[in-house]
């Protein structure tokens, strides 16, 4: 079982949660063991009889940890033991089950930085992590779940522990001075229910920024789109503030609360509790987990599961490949219409005046061959071929001098992969 620490202030924990047995593979059953059969219609006990434990990873790995906090919500029954699961990951982008990744993030920074994107099974907006941050999910059994009592337990702790006057926004973020410290997301289901946050404490803010940065893409979507807000570390606001001081705070903020009314009751009270459990989220411990985690990884839910939508561009078109000069200025129209995360659909709107270059007018063979390939890795790849073949005939024309056919194709093939570059 896990050892309680009962020492009274939680800046003085830090050393002895170092010390915290790890909860075993029989253990871990034993808060596990609820088959789906038997949570179905599952009501929450009475106060009294509720149990409280929290959780904390072991791993810092985005994908391992989604899937423990889905492993949790499928299998556990919360109706008499609440968790709270403390978790950080390395550099990733966390967008929510009904975003578009293109949209939120900045693939190219993603990649020069070495952040994973990840799509976690919550609604809400997109956030970044880093060993700068600390997350948090508290499980309930779905009938006494209660987002604001979780916000104000965090508040509460953060006042307790650092002297930090926090409060919680009408779109229930935690924000000091009017600065987002803490954005907010939940999953509803039957019997279960979460709640997560993720609070920043010394996140590494120009990456966050830049990996977060919105510019207009030319996308035209429903998806859940996020909502930018001024955030601030708490480092900024209190330098005494780190994340193992605040996993602790948090800790025994939770353990000391009483479940549903959210009474402080004390330390005694907390020493009657499950205590600090640390896991490890392997198939090991959570039998079904590495499914879980495959699933989480894969391209199909990464990317596959991103709302219908449309990318749309214009370029003006060099004078040197029109009909006629003395001509206004025209544009090239592109878009991709995109479903699941493959092109369906590309549509190519060449103005009258422009020489219709070989293998794009009509039906073409490059836009044809676009069709049914995953936006954009695949797509990039063909274009990237076209493009290849057709600075090869322009480099055989070259001594005849320049065809303005060639120049056309490799125009608008060009203009094809910007298109989907700026996504």
């Amino acid at each position: 079982m896990a050892l309680v620490m009962k020492s009274v202030c939680a800046s003085r924990l830090c050393a002895s949660l170092r010390a915290a047995v790890l909860i075993n593979r029989s253990s871990a059953a034993n808060f596990s063991i609820a088959a789906a059969a038997g949570k179905k219609g599952s009501q929450s006990a009475p106060e009294e009889d509720i149990k409280k434990s929290v959780f904390i990873s072991q791993s810092k790995d985005v994908f391992s940890n989604l899937a423990l906090e889905d492993w949790m919500y499928r299998n556990m029954d919360f109706s008499k033991h609440h968790i709270l699961m403390l978790w950080q990951n390395s550099p990733s982008v966390v967008i929510g089950r009904h975003q578009n990744p293109w949209l939120e993030a900045n693939p190219q920074v993603l990649s020069e930085n070495g952040v994973e994107v990840a799509r976690r099974n919550s609604g809400g907006g997109t956030v970044y992590h880093d060993s700068g941050n600390l997350n948090l999910t508290f499980f309930t059994a779905r009938d006494v779940y209660n987002r604001r009592r979780n916000l104000d337990l965090v508040t509460r702790a953060l006042f307790r522990e650092f002297n930090l006057c926090s409060q919680v926004n009408a779109r229930e973020d935690i924000v000091i001075n009017g600065n987002k410290i803490s954005g907010t997301a939940s999953k509803l289901g039957n019997p279960n229910a979460y709640h997560h946050c993720t609070i920043l404490v010394n996140v590494d803010k120009t990456v966050l920024h830049d990996a977060l940065c919105k510019h207009d893409k030319g996308i035209t979507t429903n998806a859940t789109a996020s909502v930018p807000s001024p955030t601030v570390n708490l480092q900024d606001v209190n330098p005494n503030v780190s994340v193992e001081k605040l996993l602790s705070a948090l800790g025994w903020e939770y353990l000391r609360s009483s479940p549903l009314s959210l009474k402080d009751v004390g330390l005694d009270y907390a020493s009657k509790q499950g205590g600090f459990q640390l896991v490890n989220p392997t198939e090991d411990w959570f039998p079904g987990l590495d499914k879980i985690r495959e699933e989480f990884v894969s391209w199909a839910w990464r990317y596959g599961k991103t709302p219908k939508f449309t990318v749309s561009r214009s370029f003006p078109v060099p004078n040197m490949i029109t009909r006629q000069s003395g001509v206004a200025e025209e544009e090239l129209a592109i878009s991709l219409e995109v479903v699941k995360g493959v092109i369906e659909d590309v549509t190519l709107r060449i103005p009258p005046s422009v020489v219709s270059a070989k293998g794009f007018s009509g039906d073409a063979e490059v836009l044809t061959s676009l069709r049914g390939k995953r936006f954009c890795e695949s797509a990039m790849e063909i274009l990237g071929e076209s493009l290849g073949q057709s600075e090869s005939q322009h480099n055989n024309t070259e001594q005849f001098g320049t065809s303005a056919e060639t120049e056309g194709e490799r125009f608008v093939a060009d203009c094809m992969r910007q298109t989907m570059m700026a996504v």
